[in-house]
């Protein structure tokens, strides 16, 4: 069997399985601490503008999904970023692209700075998004499926006017089946692919990846976005992955079936929310290509990075307005 990207992640049989998240605190208006308080019984945090600071990396899939639903709601004044370099080595995220390697207003060089002022003991992956707290220079959360729904749902108070509202109530039953099979097939489905150490897993989980993709592009055929006429949590969801597919997964992870720009409707799909405010000027194909190649050493030792694909294309009419 093949080595392991991630030892710690990957079964006897081969299959990758990613850790849980670890920190799992709510900023909430809910929280019965007061303001500049630290969590309640309840590990929920007050609710203050100005107070967090979101830490991402552009080519992260799950950290991109943060900047676009912190963006699409008007919270950029709100919430800071923090930007950590995509060449991640063993001492995990740094943030080597502000001045000094120093975030300036944490005053960290790495990410598991604040892991570890979290939790002395930690010893699982350093995962980005996080969200910090600035006053304590703790980590609040890295659960990033629950983060950007409580974008969506806690911080409402200091959403912008005619914000967009990604998580309505009365779609959550439908939004959330959806968004838990795309995680399933699609958004992990692809590492799945990448990090598998056995061919049974590989296969298993490109089948499931493309048999999903094929769902999904039915979907679409037939409505502009997932769930019909307007964007949510799951469009959003859908695309950090899309947007990845052709300059990362499709080779490096050996997702191959077909290029993204070879499945029409989702192509068509992914340059329409590619052209939405908010989304493209958000992507970063140097980023997403230099961290993929040049960190993952098991997958590709040469640690060389393609020249390709071209990506022009991103910018043509998609016709689906």
């Amino acid at each position: 069997m093949a080595r392991a990207q991630f030892s710690a992640e990957s079964t006897r049989s081969g299959e990758f399985v990613r850790q849980p998240n670890r920190f799992t605190g709510r900023v909430t208006p809910h929280s019965t601490s007061p303001e500049g308080g630290g969590p309640d019984e309840a590990d929920r945090w007050p609710l203050e503008a100005g107070r967090y600071r979101l830490i991402w990396c552009r080519a992260c899939p799950w950290a991109h999904r943060a900047r676009i639903v912190r963006g699409l709601l008007g919270l950029d004044e709100v919430i800071s970023l923090g930007t950590v370099d995509p060449i991640r080595d063993e001492r995990g995220w740094r943030f080597a692209l502000d001045p000094d390697g120093f975030d300036p207003v944490l005053g960290i060089g790495f990410l598991s700075d604040a892991y570890l002022a979290t939790d002395p003991d930690y010893t699982g992956r350093v995962t980005v998004p996080a969200l910090v707290d600035t006053r304590t220079g703790r980590v609040v959360t890295n659960d990033y499926p629950q983060l950007t729904l409580d974008f969506s749902t806690e911080w409402r108070r200091f959403h912008k006017p005619g914000a967009p509202d990604l998580y309505p109530v009365e779609l959550r039953p439908e939004l959330d089946a959806l968004m838990a099979e795309i995680h399933r097939d699609v958004n992990n489905g692809v590492y799945r692919c990448g990090f598998a150490t056995s061919q049974e897993a590989y296969d298993e989980a490109y089948r499931a990846l493309f048999a999903r993709l094929d769902a999904l592009s039915e979907r679409l055929a037939g409505q502009r976005y997932l769930m019909g006429d307007r964007i949510t949590e799951a469009d959003v969801r859908l695309f950090t992955t899309l947007v990845r597919f052709d300059v990362a997964y499709h080779g490096h992870f050996k997702c191959n079936r077909q290029k993204l720009t070879e499945m029409p409707v989702l192509w068509a799909y992914a340059r329409d929310l590619f052209q939405t405010p908010g989304f493209g000027e958000t992507v970063d194909f140097d980023h997403i290509k230099r961290h993929y190649y040049a960190t993952h050493e098991m997958i590709n030792p040469s640690r060389i990075v393609p020249l390709g694909p071209d990506l022009s294309g991103w910018t043509t009419p998609h016709a689906r307005g």
